[in-house]
């Protein structure tokens, strides 16, 4: 058990404690970089962000709103009690079982986190849009028999039950729980009041299974100090939340990006959360006029998808940006920043880490670079055994701090992803004399054509620089004379024809941009790219299709 805390586990239920990887295979803990990370061996993090601002007199605070509809921190409390009662006395749920939570971004998922929690259970939740295939193989890897999900995807829920057996004691509810959906019914029959268990601070409360972008999910598990320590590295003392904040974001709630960001990061500080279940470049510009938002999280894409549109919305209260996901380019930093002027917060996380580890706020930015450590993290640049690289050369980015990564029963991706006790995140990056840190590349992004290796995101910012590219995606395309060459995949703006006089308006531009080398000598025009539902760039998906272009029959 690594860590300072030593509490015995509140967990009946052992599966998630048994399958956490050996003493040899986890990563070195560090909380000696910040005094707030001295957590009580007995912590439950559903106490500490509901009970302890009810307490610290946000009882009667706006903590949700959604539509016409807020709630307060003392309602939100009242609602995941009545949950964790349906859960532990309507369903069985005992301490340490894993509970399948699905919907999109609305209160009732973030009450049901709640419920859950305070159950002294962990939750497992998905993406709106997985499909019962990959749901069941979700359920089975974890072990999953009890589960709660918006009504609305009632119908592959259904069928991940068949596919799945174990899935065995579910309820539907509706987005406000008020309804007449089962769990809402079941929450109105319960009497108010739930005392929540108290776990170890170490105790698994959430398994989250990563986006997709580089194949089949993993599932990654986190303790109850992991949620406060996100909350007390990142969004206190770099984004600087404050109780009068209102966020919104696009980032999906069973992705640990907006986790963090939509609900751990703004109950830390008794700031409140405006949820929209779908969001589009101008919906997201709407919220922030309606709402008085002074803060959003999303993806490189939605900034510079929303920068068109920034002139027709009073964004008078926007204060923060944060950006996370992908690696934001240059061109968009300063394209937001021209429309807005505000400068946008980039980060770099990992679902390994639960959150975001590099960044830098305010003056401190420097565009184009992704940060530094943010407090209580550590990070170097090291090579392909762990070890530690001059300052300028670029290698493997090799974080540690509090977080860390477990994987869920995954011996063999664990000993890739932590290294003498580092973790190794899988991307490429460059530390300069200043600390700061610079993206190159995913380690499967570096192309490597005729000798010379070649950063996909490097070309794919140059290319996103010129007027007539919207998006791009940049992946090795073999070739028999050098190996692989460079092939953009690009989203054409309305009203650029995709012609052979346009690619080679690109390419030379790219040319004349950057080394002349890297230039893509394969342009594909498509109408969309592959994205995981956060908006990543699933480039692997891309990268697999040239394979099998080259090789039809995979031998």
């Amino acid at each position: 058990m690594e860590g300072p805390g030593t509490g015995i586990s509140a967990h009946i239920d052992t599966f998630a404690r048994d399958n956490l990887p050996p003493a040899d295979l986890l990563p070195e803990m560090d909380y000696s970089g910040l005094p707030a990370l001295a957590y009580p061996d007995r912590l439950n993090c559903g106490v500490e962000l509901l009970d302890r601002m009810c307490e610290q007199g946000h009882a009667d605070s706006p903590v949700l709103h959604m539509g016409e509809v807020t709630w307060t921190y003392a309602e939100l409390r009242d609602k995941a009690d009545r949950i964790a009662k349906v859960l532990t006395r309507d369903m069985g749920v005992v301490p340490g079982n894993r509970v399948l939570l699905r919907g999109p971004n609305n209160p009732m998922m973030v009450a049901c986190w709640f419920g859950i929690v305070r159950a002294g259970a962990i939750v497992v939740a998905t993406m709106p849009l997985l499909r019962a295939k990959e749901l069941a193989y979700i359920v089975e890897k974890a072990d999953i028999r009890h589960g709660l999900c918006d009504a609305r995807l009632a119908e592959e829920f259904d069928l991940t039950r068949q596919a799945a057996p174990r899935l065995d004691t579910t309820m539907l509810f509706t987005a406000l729980g008020d309804g007449d959906a089962p769990l809402d019914a079941a929450m109105a029959a319960q009497a108010p009041g739930f005392k929540p268990v108290e776990t170890a601070a170490d105790d698994v409360v959430l398994i989250a299974f990563t986006s997709g972008t580089t194949g089949p999910a993993k599932g990654t598990m986190h303790f109850h100090r992991d949620v406060l320590a996100i909350c007390d590295t990142f969004a206190g003392p770099v984004v600087g939340v404050r109780p009068d904040d209102v966020f919104c974001g696009s980032p999906p709630l069973a992705f640990t990006f907006g986790l963090g960001a939509l609900v751990c990061f703004p109950m830390r500080f008794g700031a409140s959360t405006v949820m929209v279940e779908q969001f589009g470049p101008t919906t997201m510009l709407e919220t922030v006029a309606r709402h008085g938002v002074t803060g959003i999280y999303t993806a490189p894409t939605a900034y510079r998808a929303m920068v068109p549109h920034v002139k027709n919305f009073d964004l008078s209260t926007l204060r923060l940006c944060v950006s996370a996901g992908e690696h934001l380019p240059k061109p968009t930093w300063e394209a937001w920043h021209a429309a807005t002027g505000i400068r946008i917060i980039d980060g770099i996380g990992a679902t390994e880490l639960l959150h975001i580890f590099i960044s830098a706020a305010g003056d401190a930015i420097r565009p184009g670079s992704t940060g530094v450590p943010i407090p209580g993290f550590q990070a170097r640049i090291v090579d392909s055994e762990g070890d530690p690289l001059p300052v300028g050369e670029q290698g493997w980015l090799a974080v540690r701090g509090p977080t860390g990564c477990r994987y869920l029963d995954n011996l063999e991706r664990q000993r890739g992803y932590v290294k003498q006790g580092w973790n190794i995140t899988g991307d490429i990056y460059r530390m300069d004399q200043d600390g700061y840190f610079w993206y190159v590349a995913r380690g499967d992004d570096m192309i490597i054509s005729s000798g010379y290796n070649i950063s996909g995101p490097e070309v794919e910012e140059c290319l996103l620089a010129h007027a007539d590219v919207a998006e791009c995606a940049v992946v090795a395309s073999p070739d028999p004379e050098r190996g692989a060459i460079v092939k953009a995949f690009v989203v054409l703006h309305d009203g650029v024809d995709d012609t052979p006089e346009t690619v080679k308006r690109l390419q030379d531009h790219v040319k004349a941009a950057i080394a002349p080398y890297k230039y893509p000598r394969v342009i594909e025009f498509r109408d969309a790219l592959p994205k995981t539902q956060t908006g990543k760039l699933q480039r692997f998906r891309l990268r697999q299709e040239e394979l099998d272009h080259a090789d039809p029959h995979g031998a």
